[in-house]
C-alpha cells in the first residue's frame, strides 16, 4: 500500500438486506447472510491499488450492519480550465477498475476527491462490486442526477422480488462515462444539475434526453447557462458530447476515451501507472534512486511526522490498537442509531412467520456520509517514540550474526505474555517497522527474519513472514495461474463437502468468496501433485494461509506432512504414531504406561492432530500462535507439541480410564496455547535427535549457500544437519 502522507482515514456504513428465515440453500443449510457475502467480495478491493483510487483498508461486520474504512482526501473543487485534467485522471481510475472487472456506478461529485497536489482520487468505487451489483442491499447504487439512461430504464429490482425470475445484467463501464459527463458539465457551469425537483422528475427528464440530438445544449438551456457552455473551449465541449451520448452502443468506454485525440496534449503529462512489484515475484525489486544535486537539501531540519510515512494499512492497524473503534466513531456522529427492541416488534405475526404492521426502518437506506477518523489518539500514544525508531538499522558491524533490534525500552515488553505484546501499540509499531524492512530485504535477510520470528511475529505481517519462513521465492502467481483449476476431477466432490466444515465461525472463511478461493487452492495442489491424493481434513491444514496459499501449502506439506497424502499412507501414519508413542514414553514414562494399560493408544486421538497439524484441534486465534513457532521447527517438532498437549491434561488422564479418556478427547478442554508452545520448545531441546528419526521423513536436502542463507539453528535443523553440541547454543 501507499504511505499515508496527507491523506485521512474515513469510514462509512450501510446495511445489507435481510434474507427470509424460511428458505434454505441447495445443500439444505440456511442461506449465507448477505453481510457475509459482502465481506467476502470486499477482500479483492484491498488489492486494487492505484494513484487515482482511494484505498480500501478494512471491513467490519457489526450488530448495526457493516462498516468500511478507506483512505480519503479533501473534496473536489474545480473550474473548467482544469476539466480536461480532471477528466483524464478520473478516466485513468475508471479504466484501472474495468481491468479488474469492476464498475463504479456510484460516481458523483462527492466521490471525486483531490489531494493537496490537485491529483484526483475516486472514493467508494467498490460499493457496486461488493454488493453483487446491488443485489445484497435494499437501496439503489448511484445518485439519481448522475445515473445513466440505461440504468434508469432497467429500474431497481431486488433478487428477492418474486415478480421476476431472471437476474438483470450488471452495468457496463459505459455508465460511468455518462456520470462523468454530468459531473464535468457541473464543473464547467459552476452549478448543480437537476436540483430542487422530485427524484421521479429527475429520472423522467434523463430518459427524455433520448429524443434529443444535442444533449449538452438542452441541459444548458434547462439550467440557464447556455452562454457559459458556448464560451467553453472546443476540446471541453467535444468531451462533454462524447460522454453524454444517450445510446450505450455509441458511447465510448473509459479505455477508449483515454486514447482519444482530446487528450493528445494532456496524456504525456501523466506517467502510466505500474503496480509496485510484490515481495514474491521474478521482477527486480530495487528502486532507481538518484541523489539530488544539492545534497544539503537532504539535511535540512524539518518537522516531520514519521507516522505519515508508514503505509495506510499499518496506520489503521495501529489506530485500532490505540483504542480506535469504527462503530463508536459512527455512533458519535449520529450515523448509527439504536432503537429500543420493543419499537421494532410487528403488530401481527402469522404462524408461518410472516409479519405485518412493522414500519420500514430507514436505517436500511444508504447514509452516504463519510466520517473522518481522528489520528490524535494514536499520535499522542506514539509521541515519545523517537524518529530513529522508524528507521532501524539492520546491520551490526560488531557481530557476524544478526541480533534482535529491540531497543532497551522494549526489552521488558519482550518478557510479557504474547497476547499483551500483540495489543501494545508501541511494541507493535517497532515490530511492524522491523519486519517490514526485513521482508523488503528478503531473501537476503532470511537469517534475521528467523531470529526475530523466534521472539514473536506481528499479526499484521504474519502471512508474509510465514511465507518467508517456508522459503517461498519466485513468481508464485505465474505458477499458480498456469495450473488448470477448472477441469472437473474425481476429488471435486470431496473438496466441496469438506470446505463447509472448516472453521465456519470465521466470517471470511464462511463466505461464498472464501469457499471459492479455498476450493481453487486445494484443487491446484491436487492437480499439481498427481502422485498424492486429497484426504478429508487436508483443507483444514491450509486455511490459515490468507495469502500465498498455494505456494505455502506446496512448501509446508513436504516439510511437515511428507507422504501423508499417498493413496496408501498407512505405513507412514503408523511410523509417525510409533515415534510419537516413543516420545511420550521418553518424556513421561508414568503417563505412557497408564495410557498403554488402558489401551488408549495414539491411533485413537492423534491422527487428526498430525494430519491437520493441530488446525482440527484449536480455533484460529490459537493456531496462529502455535504455527508461529511450528514453522521455526523441523519436521519432528509436531511430536513435541503433541506431548505438551498431553502433559497439560496429565492429571485428568492419569485419573481416568479408557471411556473417560475417549470422552475427554471428543471435546478437548481449554488448552493454554502459550504454555503449550513454551513446553514444546523445552521438550524439543531435551529430546535427542535420534529419538525422532523416521524412515519415511523427507530426504534431507544437500547443504546450499543459496542467497547466503544457512540453517544455523538446532531448533530448525533436520536430523542430519547439525551435531549435538549445537543444543546448548540454540535451545
Amino acid at each position: 500500500m501507499f504511505p499515508l502522507k496527507d491523506a485521512h482515514l474515513g469510514a462509512h456504513t450501510f446495511f445489507a438486506s435481510a434474507l427470509p428465515h424460511d428458505v434454505c440453500g441447495s445443500n439444505g443449510l440456511p442461506l449465507t447472510p448477505n453481510s457475509i457475502r459482502i465481506l467476502g467480495r470486499f477482500q479483492i478491493l484491498k488489492t486494487v491499488i492505484h494513484p487515482r483510487l482511494c484505498q480500501y483498508v478494512d471491513i467490519s461486520r457489526g450488530k448495526h450492519g457493516k462498516v468500511e474504512a478507506e483512505e480519503c482526501d479533501p473534496s473536489l473543487v474545480g473550474t473548467h480550465p482544469l476539466v480536461l485534467h480532471i477528466a483524464y485522471q478520473v478516466l485513468e481510475g475508471l479504466e484501472y477498475m474495468n481491468k479488474h472487472g469492476m464498475v463504479h456506478r456510484a460516481l458523483g461529485l462527492r466521490n471525486i476527491l483531490l489531494d493537496r497536489l490537485g491529483s484526483v482520487k475516486l472514493a467508494k468505487f467498490g460499493l457496486y462490486h461488493m454488493t453483487d451489483h446491488g443485489e445484497d442491499v435494499d437501496f439503489p447504487i448511484g445518485y439519481p442526477s448522475y445515473l445513466a439512461p440505461e440504468v434508469i430504464a432497467q429500474g431497481f429490482v431486488h433478487s428477492n422480488d418474486p415478480t421476476y425470475s431472471e437476474k438483470p445484467p450488471p452495468s457496463s463501464p459505459k455508465v460511468d462515462v455518462w456520470s462523468l459527463g454530468m459531473i464535468l458539465f457541473e464543473l464547467c457551469v459552476g452549478r448543480r444539475l437537476l436540483q430542487n425537483i422530485e427524484i421521479s422528475e429527475k429520472l423522467k427528464f434523463i430518459l427524455t434526453l433520448g429524443y434529443i440530438d444535442d444533449i449538452v445544449t438542452v441541459l444548458a438551456e434547462e439550467h440557464g447557462c447556455l452562454e457559459l457552455i458556448k464560451e467553453l473551449p472546443g476540446s471541453v465541449l467535444n468531451l462533454l458530447k462524447k460522454c453524454l451520448t444517450f445510446l450505450p452502443s455509441k458511447r465510448l468506454t473509459p479505455a477508449e476515451l483515454l486514447i482519444d485525440m482530446l487528450f493528445v496534449e494532456i496524456a504525456p503529462l501523466y506517467k502510466p501507472f505500474q503496480k509496485p512489484v510484490g515481495l514474491f515475484s521474478s521482477s527486480l525489486r530495487c528502486m532507481d534512486l538518484n541523489l539530488p544535486e544539492d545534497i544539503g537539501e537532504l539535511c535540512k531540519e524539518e518537522e516531520e511526522d514519521c507516522l505519515t510515512e508508514r503505509s495506510i494499512d499499518e496506520v489503521y492497524y495501529l489506530w485500532c490498537l490505540a483504542g480506535g473503534d469504527l462503530e463508536k466513531e459512527l455512533t458519535n456522529k449520529g450515523i448509527i442509531q439504536s432503537k429500543p427492541p420493543v419499537c421494532t416488534l410487528p403488530n401481527f405475526l402469522l404462524e408461518d412467520g410472516e409479519v405485518f404492521g412493522q414500519g420500514r426502518d430507514r436505517s436500511f437506506l444508504l447514509d452516504d456520509t463519510t466520517v473522518t477518523l481522528s489520528l490524535c489518539q494514536l499520535k499522542n500514544r506514539l509521541k515519545d517514540v523517537s524518529g530513529e525508531a522508524y528507521y532501524p538499522l539492520l546491520e551490526d558491524e560488531q557481530s557476524n550474526l544478526p541480533q534482535s533490534n529491540n531497543t532497551n525500552e522494549l526489552t521488558a515488553a519482550v518478557n510479557l505474555p504474547l497476547i499483551i505484546r500483540e495489543r501494545d501499540t508501541e511494541y507493535q509499531l517497532h515490530r511492524i517497522i522491523l519486519f517490514d524492512r526485513l521482508l523488503k530485504a528478503y531473501p537476503f535477510k532470511k537469517n534475521q527474519i528467523w531470529k526475530e520470528a523466534r521472539i514473536d511475529i506481528p499479526p499484521l505481517l504474519r502471512g508474509l513472514t510465514w511465507a518467508a519462513l517456508l522459503g517461498i521465492e519466485g513468481d508464485i502467481q505465474a505458477k499458480y495461474d498456469a495450473i488448470d483449476k477448472d477441469t472437473p476431477i474425481p476429488t471435486d466432490r470431496q473438496i466441496e463437502v469438506d470446505i463447509p466444515r472448516c472453521h465456519q465461525y470465521d466470517e471470511l472463511l464462511s463466505s461464498p468468496e472464501g469457499h471459492v478461493k479455498f476450493r481453487r487452492v486445494l484443487k491446484a495442489w491436487v492437480v499439481s501433485h498427481p502422485d498424492l491424493v486429497y484426504w478429508q481434513g487436508e483443507s483444514i491444514s491450509i486455511l490459515i494461509f490468507a495469502s500465498l496459499a498455494y505456494a505455502c501449502m506446496s512448501s509446508f506439506i513436504p516439510k511437515y506432512l511428507y507422504n501423508f497424502f499417498l493413496k496408501d499412507n498407512s505405513h507412514v501414519i503408523q511410523e509417525y504414531l510409533t515415534v510419537f508413542s516413543q516420545m511420550i514414553a521418553f518424556h513421561d514414562p508414568e503417563l505412557s504406561n497408564h495410557l498403554n494399560e488402558i489401551g488408549f493408544i495414539p491411533d485413537l486421538y492423534a491422527i487428526p492432530w498430525f494430519l491437520t497439524m493441530f488446525t482440527h484441534v484449536f480455533p484460529l486465534h490459537k493456531i496462529f500462535h502455535l504455527w508461529d513457532t511450528l514453522l521455526l521447527g523441523n519436521s519432528s517438532f509436531p511430536f513435541c507439541i503433541g506431548v505438551a498437549i498431553l502433559q497439560q491434561l496429565r492429571d485428568r488422564l492419569l485419573a481416568n480410564g479408557f471411556n473417560e479418556c475417549i470422552l475427554l478427547f471428543s471435546d478437548l478442554p481449554e488448552i493454554d496455547i502459550e504454555r503449550c508452545v513454551r513446553e514444546s520448545i523445552n521438550l524439543f531441546c531435551w529430546t535427542p535427535k535420534s529419538a525422532t528419526y523416521r524412515q519415511h521423513a523427507q530426504t534431507p536436502k544437500p547443504p546450499s549457500d543459496n542467497n547466503g542463507f544457512n540453517k544455523s539453528s538446532y531448533f530448525s535443523a533436520d536430523y542430519q544437519d547439525l551435531p549435538k553440541t549445537d543444543l546448548v547454543s540454540y535451545c
